[in-house]
């Protein structure tokens, strides 16, 4: 239980009314700024504005799966105010606070360096990545289905990368009747493939692949479907770029040549929404257990 713990919530989508109902059944004290519009919200949480003053009582810090953005800009969907974490919030914060974000950019994360502030980012967590890789392979297939006029079955779908994403993207395709092609960067990743029944291919060999794809999903972050790649793919080909923003697909290219090229970061949070609440909501409430029974510990 989390009794005593004061946990504040800054913004978010609808994911984070899961989290904020599991802190509220685990017994915290929970405010929450940036929900103004929220149509029912729970009785146990103190709505409230931003300010350094909220913050300065905090145990824990939690904010959106990505905090923010490079200027401090949180989004808050239940929000019709702008909602800014400035430098002054995190100075606020007790030295014993910890702050959770699903991903920090460089401004967060330099903000709680500044302050010596612990940061805690919870898609690292194995658990939470493989977790989520469901509902975003769930997504990408929407998407797919939505944007062709042929089977996945049967069709030849390659993905790439072998990461936790890719490796369900592929399990997924598999299932579907699919003929998997994936692009690995590491010998295992090789074998493991081969072991599965996938066709496996190293991506520097992309080139020489793509032309025979029906449907691409890339979960590689960098550039790897560059104007070259895509000047070789048939025309009926759809491309479903699964990485974080800005994706790794030439999209300038793909639009000027009429290639159906999609980046679709954020797909739990979209397509499955409570699912992907729960598994933050579990993950977060770890976290702060494990944090409680060290700092116990250490007394």
């Amino acid at each position: 239980m989390f009794t005593g713990i004061r946990i504040v919530f800054l913004g978010g989508d609808a994911r984070q009314l899961e989290v904020i109902s599991k802190c509220v059944e685990m017994d915290a004290t929970v405010s929450a700024a940036g929900f103004d519009k929220w149509e029912t919200p729970s009785p146990e949480v103190n709505m409230i504005q931003l300010s350094a003053g909220l913050l300065s009582s905090a145990d824990v810090l939690v904010l959106p799966t990505v905090g923010c953005d490079e200027e401090g800009n949180i989004n808050a969907v239940f929000s019709s105010d702008r909602l800014q974490l400035l430098d002054e919030h995190i100075a606020a914060l007790p030295p014993n606070c910890t702050v959770y974000a699903g991903v920090a950019k460089s401004y967060l994360r330099n903000l709680c360096a500044r302050h010596s502030i612990k940061l805690v980012e919870l898609l690292n967590r194995d658990d939470v990545a493989i977790y989520n890789s469901i509902p975003t392979a769930e997504g990408a297939l929407v998407m797919a289905i939505q944007n062709t006029d042929f089977t996945i079955h049967g069709s030849s779908s390659m993905v790439l990368g072998m990461g936790r994403t890719g490796f369900t993207m592929a399990k997924v395709l598999q299932g579907l009747g699919a003929r998997v092609k994936i692009g690995v960067r590491r010998q295992e990743h090789y074998a493991r493939a081969e072991e599965m029944g996938w066709k496996p291919f190293m991506t520097g060999e992309l080139l020489l692949h793509v032309p025979e794809a029906d449907l691409i999903f890339n979960t590689v972050p960098g550039m790897i479907i560059t104007a070259q790649v895509l000047s070789r793919l048939q025309k009926h080909c759809v491309i479903i770029d699964l990485a974080s923003d800005p994706g790794g697909c030439d999209f300038r290219y793909a639009e000027k040549n009429g290639i159906k090229a999609m980046l679709a970061p954020g797909l739990p949070g979209i397509v499955a929404p409570k699912s992907a609440g729960m598994i933050m909501a579990n993950a977060l409430v770890q976290s702060i257990s494990d944090e409680t029974l060290r700092t116990a510990d250490n007394k």
